[in-house]
C-alpha cells in the first residue's frame, strides 16, 4: 500500500473514531438531566394553626319569665335596641292582680285581728292586776286571781298569734305583688334583641323550667369567635396571639382579632379531642353578625427577614440512577437541599427552623441567598438517567 493510501486510511479511521466519540458525547449531553429550580430568598415566615368557629356576642342574656300566663303585649322585636329596665313584653296580669287584691284583704283582716287581740290583752291585764290587789287584801279567793291571770296570759299569746298572722299575710301580699311585677318582662341590660321566641296570645308555662322569651346581646360592637382547635395544635396556641379570619359573607375581607382565652375543658366527639379557643374581635362597623362561620388562622410564631427555601426543595431527592458507578459511602443525609451550580448539583446540609407549609426557614448551613435550589427533575420518571461522572459533587 502506498504512502498516500495509508494516509487516507488513517484519516478515515480517525474520522470514524472522532464521529463516534462526538455522537456519544452529544448523545450524553442531549440526555443530560434537567432540573426545575427555585431561588432561596429572604422573607417573612408565619407558623399558623387553622380552625373553624362561630361568631358570637361576648355576652348574651337570655330573658325569661318566672310566672305562667298568656302574652298580652310585645314591645320589642328582632334587632330592637333596648335599654336596661325597658319593658319587652307583658303577660296578662288579670289573675295576678286578683291574687294581690285577695292577699291585701287578708293582710288588712289580719291587722284588725291583731288590734282586737291587743285590746283583749289590755283588758285581761287590767283584770289580773285588779284581782291581784284584791287578793292581797283577802277580798277574793285565790282561784279568782288564778283565772284572771290565766286569761291575761291567754290574751297575751293571742296577740303574738295575731302578729304572726299579720306577718304571714303580709308575706303572701308581697309574693302576689312580686308575681304581678314579673308579668312585666324587663330587659336586664343595654343591648340588642337578637331573638324573640314568643308572640301575642302565646301561653308560657314556668312551672318546671323557665322559658326563654328574648335573647339580648349586650354589645354587638364587641364580638368573639369560639373555635375548636385540635389537640395536636393546642400546645402552640397562647393567649394574646394575633388571629386572622374570614367569613363567607365577606370573602375578600380579612378580619383580625386576638386570642383571649384557651379553655382547658376538652370536647370529645367520636374520639376526636378539641379545645375551645376564644378570639376577641372588634366589630365597630357591625359587619359581623351572630352565628357566622369563621375560618380562623392563629399566628403562633413569626420570623421576619428569614432565609427560606421552598418545602419542595426539602422533599426532593436525587434518583438512584444518578449514583450509578460512584462510590457513595452514606446516602442517608440529614435535612438538606440540592443546589444547582454551573449546571452541576451539589447537596447542602442545612438546619431548618420555622415553616408555614410552603417555605421553611434555614437556620444554619452553607446556603446563600439567591442560590438555586432543586425542587424536581424534569424528564421521564423512572427512565435511565446518565450519571454525571467525576464532576458531580456530593
Amino acid at each position: 500500500m502506498t504512502t498516500g493510501k495509508k494516509t487516507l486510511v488513517l484519516f478515515a479511521l480517525l474520522a470514524l473514531v472522532g464521529g463516534t466519540l462526538a455522537f456519544i458525547f452529544s448523545d450524553g449531553r442531549s440526555k443530560a438531566p434537567k432540573f426545575r429550580t427555585q431561588t432561596a430568598t429572604r422573607g417573612t415566615i408565619e407558623a399558623t394553626v387553622t380552625a373553624t368557629g362561630t361568631v358570637n356576642p361576648v355576652t348574651t342574656v337570655l330573658v325569661g319569665t318566672q310566672v305562667s300566663g298568656t302574652i298580652k303585649k310585645i314591645y320589642a322585636d328582632f334587632n330592637s335596641v333596648v335599654r336596661k329596665g325597658q319593658m319587652l313584653a307583658l303577660i296578662d296580669p288579670t289573675t295576678f292582680e286578683a291574687q294581690l287584691n285577695e292577699a291585701r284583704a287578708n293582710y288588712i283582716s289580719a291587722k284588725a285581728e291583731l288590734d282586737k287581740a291587743v285590746s283583749t290583752e289590755v283588758d285581761a291585764r287590767r283584770t289580773m292586776l285588779r284581782n291581784k290587789d284584791l287578793l292581797s287584801k283577802n277580798l277574793i279567793a285565790q282561784s279568782d286571781f288564778d283565772t284572771a291571770d290565766t286569761n291575761y296570759l291567754t290574751a297575751k299569746a293571742g296577740v303574738e298569734a295575731a302578729r304572726g298572722q299579720v306577718s304571714q299575710t303580709e308575706a303572701a301580699m308581697n309574693f302576689a305583688q312580686t308575681n304581678l311585677r314579673y308579668t312585666r318582662i324587663i330587659s336586664p341590660v343595654d343591648g340588642t334583641v337578637v331573638a324573640r321566641n314568643v308572640d301575642v296570645g302565646q301561653t308560657v308555662a314556668a312551672s318546671f323550667q323557665t322559658p326563654t322569651l328574648f335573647s339580648v346581646a349586650r354589645d354587638l360592637r364587641k364580638m368573639q369567635i369560639d373555635t375548636s382547635v385540635d389537640e395536636a395544635d393546642i400546645g402552640s396556641v397562647k393567649t394574646g396571639q394575633d388571629v386572622e379570619f374570614t367569613v363567607d359573607a365577606y370573602p375578600d375581607i380579612t378580619f383580625r382579632g386576638k386570642v383571649s382565652q384557651v379553655r382547658i375543658n376538652p370536647t370529645i366527639v367520636q374520639n376526636v379531642v378539641t379545645y375551645d379557643v376564644v378570639v376577641q374581635v372588634d366589630n365597630t362597623d357591625l359587619k359581623l353578625k351572630p352565628g357566622m362561620t369563621a375560618n380562623v388562622t392563629v399566628i403562633t410564631d413569626v420570623r421576619r427577614d428569614a432565609l427560606r427555601v421552598p418545602n419542595a426543595a426539602l422533599r426532593f431527592s436525587m434518583p438512584e440512577s444518578f449514583y450509578t458507578g460512584r462510590p457513595v459511602k452514606n446516602k442517608k443525609y440529614g435535612p438538606g437541599v440540592w443546589v444547582l451550580e454551573n449546571e452541576m448539583p451539589r447537596r447542602v446540609a442545612i438546619k431548618t427552623g420555622l415553616t408555614d407549609g410552603n417555605y421553611t426557614e434555614v437556620v444554619s448551613g452553607d446556603l446563600a441567598e439567591g442560590a438555586k435550589v432543586i425542587v424536581e427533575t424534569l424528564g421521564k420518571e423512572g427512565g435511565k438517567q446518565p450519571r454525571f461522572g467525576p464532576r458531580m459533587i456530593l
